[in-house]
């Protein structure tokens, strides 16, 4: 959060599975990558992307590892107790030691051994600040409490989250997602970043405490879970600032941007012409955003209007400027673009998708531009990224000039002897 030096424009919170990830009707992600290029294309560079989810760190870094997540400024795991900063998600010290107050893990272990109703989670989501069950939802009432009862017999204050129509997480009391999202605005006040507005988005219990924060928009996807939607119902139904969708999960984050007027919510995926695909911005990263999206059509056969765009590309490469590849090798940035053509359709009907995260533009001096990003590319079940730097100049009314490109591999991907695929 330390990139941004005023508050932020906005600041997305998002749980992941069937929120930001659909699981089960989008085997090609492309809700989650119109997301993405709207993220990048519009808000990485004055914005803050929370995620917040049930999941301990452990599976979340699965999850990025299987999904083409962007990467985070704060990811808040096990359902709010953990929070983590940037690249590194250093974890923040401050939180745990909110959490341990009449909290202890021993005690509450030995509690709910005791009602067999509660069927114990894998090890990877038992936490230090949550304790994670199955149960059946009939019995949920009566366990919860009788449960709370008991510890608060042996000085320990616990907070009951039912989600998913099973899960049943045991916390301490001052833990869950919204008492993490009420923490982190707090903690942003203090430092003078408190964002312009902020966007809440779930899709099942667990998700519930997010949409009780004062001055937070909210959004349920369609695809929200019954205990959700009751609670909508019985609680949230007059309030404005809360709507259900009626897109699916990263569709319908989308969908409430633009209900709520909180900035553009026209992903550059969801632009078929390139020449009309304009930022309100200017912005050197909306051209790299844009570049990757057509180079991503292109190998799949589905740019329409492709003679215009790629000379109106060719036309906006310094004469003298360089690409350099992964490996190391050099060659004119306009060549590179004209072997693009060799390369049209090569990926047709097979499972390629590119997509941009971090993407970042620097002024660094008047007319000078750099632009760092990881420019993701996966073939099939294989994924590659390359940390890419772009420098651009300007001038006034004249628009970018695409001055070098320099592509090195991430520390994330294996480095095999035929990159033959990896173009630019």
């Amino acid at each position: 959060m330390e990139r941004l030096t005023s508050p932020p424009r906005l600041m997305i919170v998002s749980d992941l599975d069937e929120t930001m990830v659909d699981h089960h009707k989008d085997p090609e992600n492309l809700s989650l990558l119109r997301f993405n290029s709207l993220w990048e294309d519009a808000y990485r560079h004055d914005s803050l992307l929370v995620f917040s989810t049930g999941r301990a760190q452990t599976m979340y870094k699965k999850l990025r590892k299987e999904k083409p997540l962007l990467t985070p400024d704060v990811i808040i795991t096990s359902v709010g107790t953990e929070i983590a900063y940037g690249n590194s998600m250093v974890l923040d010290d401050n939180w745990v030691e909110i959490l341990n107050n009449k909290w202890d893990r021993g005690i509450v272990q030995e509690e709910t051994s005791k009602f067999p109703e509660l069927t114990l989670q894998g090890e990877t989501e038992q936490r230090p600040h949550k304790l994670s069950f199955n149960i059946d939802k009939s019995k949920v009432k009566a366990v919860s409490k009788e449960l709370a009862q008991r510890l608060e017999k042996r000085g320990v204050d616990i907070k009951i989250i039912f989600s998913g129509g099973h899960a049943f997480d045991v916390l301490p009391k001052g833990g869950g997602k919204g008492q993490a999202l009420a923490y982190l605005l707090k903690k942003l006040k203090t430092e003078g970043k408190l964002p312009v507005n902020t966007l809440a988005c779930g899709d099942s219990g667990n998700d519930t405490e997010l949409f009780t924060i004062p001055n937070v928009y909210g959004v349920m996807v369609s695809n929200a879970q019954e205990e959700l939607l009751e609670w909508y119902a019985e609680n949230a139904k007059e309030n404005p600032n809360i709507i259900h969708a009626n897109e699916r999960c990263a569709g319908g984050i989308i969908q409430a941007i633009g209900h709520f007027k909180l900035g553009p919510n026209l992903s550059p995926r969801d632009v078929s012409d390139f020449l009309e695909c304009k930022a309100d911005n200017v912005n050197p990263g909306h051209e790299v955003v844009k570049f990757f999206l057509f180079y991503e059509r292109w190998r799949r056969g589905e740019v329409e209007n492709c003679e215009t765009y790629t000379a109106s590309l060719k036309a906006s490469c310094h004469p003298a400027g360089v690409f350099v590849h992964p490996s190391g090798a050099e060659k004119s940035l306009r060549d590179t673009i004209d072997e693009l053509g060799k390369y049209y359709g090569d990926m047709k009907g097979k499972k390629f998708r590119v997509w941009t995260d971090q993407v970042l533009a620097t002024d660094t001096t008047p007319g000078t531009w750099i632009v760092k990003l990881d420019k993701w590319e996966q073939i099939g079940d294989e994924r590659k990224c390359c940390t890419t730097t772009v420098k651009f100049t300007s001038k006034e009314g004249e628009g970018f000039v695409w001055e070098h490109v320099q592509q090195i591999w991430s520390e994330e991907t294996e480095i095999k002897k035929d990159d033959s695929n990896w173009i630019i």
